[in-house]
C-alpha cells in the first residue's frame, strides 16, 4: 500500500486545496482550534493521549467512527462509509449551530468482485485516524481523517492490482444539496490572488487562479455549513438526466450534469477522493496535481489566494436538480 501520510497531505493540500486533506486558509494559525479535544473511537480502541497503532479483527458488519465532531460508519467488506455527521458539539469552527447534521449518506466504492480480506490496520493519535484493509487482487483500502468542526477533515484511497480505476458514488443526506456558487458565477473568468496584476489579464500564477464555476455543498437545516468534494486523480462522470433541459436554468456545461444530491466519480489507483470544509472550500484555488504515489508537500498558500465565500440563503436557482438520477453509474470506466 502506497504510503501518503496525513502530514504530507495535509501540506500538499495547502498548495493543491482540490488535493485532499487541508485547513481553513484564513485560520490556518487558529486551525488547532477547530479540532480542540477531537478524538475517534473505532472498534473499542481511542487515540487519547497515547497512539494506538495496530492490527484488529474486521467486524461481521458495519461499525461506528465515533468523534467529539464527526462520526461516520464502515462497512468492513467494502470501506464504504455511511451517515457522515457533523455532531454539532461546541466549538469556535462549528458550522452546524450546535446541531447534529447530517452530510453524506453514503460513499459508496465498487470493487467489481474483489474483497477486502485481511484483518484491518488502525492508527489513532489524539484526533487524527488512519484505518487501512486489503484484498483479493491487490485491492486496498485506506481512510483518513481528523476529527474537527471544519477544516480538509476525509479522505478515501482505493487501490488495485490491477491498476485500473474505482468507480465511487457520493450520495447526500436529505437537507443537504449540490449547488452552483452565485458568489463565484458572479467573478467568472476574473483572476485573481496576491500576485495578479489585474482581474483581465492575470498573469496566471500559483498565487493568480482564473475563477471557474464552484459546485459547493450547503443545508437547509444548517445555512452556515459549506463543502466540496474534493478530488485528486478523479474524474467525475456526467449524469446527463441532471443536464439543464432538466434542472435548474442555468444551462451552464460545468454543472449542467451534475444532480442535486449525487457525484460519480472514477478514482485512479493510489488517486484520492474525500471533502474540505469550511473556507478552503471557497477558495480560488489551482486544480490539483497528478500524483498517486509518493506525492511530495509544495509550498503553502499562506492566505495569499482568494476568498469568495457563500451565499447566506442559497438561491433556489442556484441548486442543482433533480437530486439523484441512474445515469453514470452503469458508464464504462474512464482510463488511467
Amino acid at each position: 500500500m502506497r504510503s501518503k501520510t496525513l502530514a504530507t497531505l495535509t501540506a500538499l493540500a495547502a498548495a493543491v486545496p482540490l488535493a485532499a486533506i487541508t485547513a481553513p486558509t484564513a485560520a490556518r494559525a487558529a486551525g488547532s482550534k477547530f479540532c480542540d479535544g477531537g478524538s475517534f473511537t473505532v472498534l473499542g480502541r481511542t487515540g487519547v493521549k497515547d497512539r494506538f497503532r495496530g492490527t484488529v479483527a474486521a467486524p461481521a458488519g458495519r461499525f461506528t467512527v465515533q468523534g467529539r465532531y464527526t462520526r461516520f460508519s464502515i462497512d468492513p467488506a467494502t470501506f464504504a462509509i455511511y451517515d457522515y455527521t457533523f455532531t454539532g458539539a461546541a466549538n469556535v469552527g462549528d458550522m452546524t449551530g450546535g446541531q447534529p447534521t447530517a452530510i453524506y449518506a453514503s460513499k459508496v466504492p465498487d470493487h467489481r468482485g474483489l474483497t477486502l480480506t485481511s484483518g484491518i490496520s488502525l492508527e489513532l493519535r489524539d484526533g487524527d485516524m488512519t484505518i487501512a484493509r486489503a484484498g483479493t487482487g491487490g485491492l486496498s483500502m485506506k481512510i483518513q481523517a481528523k476529527d474537527c468542526a471544519q477544516g480538509g477533515i476525509f479522505q478515501m484511497e482505493p487501490e488495485r492490482g490491477d491498476g485500473t480505476r474505482t468507480r465511487i458514488v457520493h450520495t447526500l443526506a436529505d437537507g443537504t444539496f449540490y449547488y452552483d456558487n452565485p458568489n463565484f458565477r458572479a467573478r467568472l473568468g476574473a483572476w485573481l490572488g496576491s500576485a495578479c496584476a489585474d482581474e483581465v489579464s492575470g498573469p496566471s500564477g500559483q498565487f493568480c487562479v482564473r475563477v471557474s464555476p464552484r459546485v459547493n455543498i450547503g443545508s437547509d437545516t444548517a445555512p452556515k455549513l459549506v463543502l466540496r468534494d474534493s478530488a485528486q486523480v478523479a474524474t467525475r462522470i456526467p449524469q446527463a438526466s441532471c443536464g439543464p433541459d432538466f434542472t435548474n436554468t442555468l444551462g451552464l456545461s460545468e454543472t449542467k450534469d451534475h444532480c442535486g444530491a449525487t457525484s460519480v466519480w472514477d478514482v485512479a489507483s493510489g488517486g484520492r477522493l474525500g471533502m474540505v470544509t469550511g473556507e478552503d472550500a471557497t477558495e480560488v484555488a489551482n486544480p490539483p496535481t497528478t500524483c498517486t504515489e509518493d506525492c511530495e508537500a509544495g509550498n503553502g498558500v499562506n492566505g495569499r489566494l482568494a476568498v469568495l465565500g457563500f451565499p447566506a440563503s442559497v438561491p433556489a436557482g442556484s441548486r442543482l436538480t433533480p437530486r439523484t438520477s441512474p445515469d453514470g453509474l452503469t458508464a464504462p470506466l474512464t482510463a488511467p
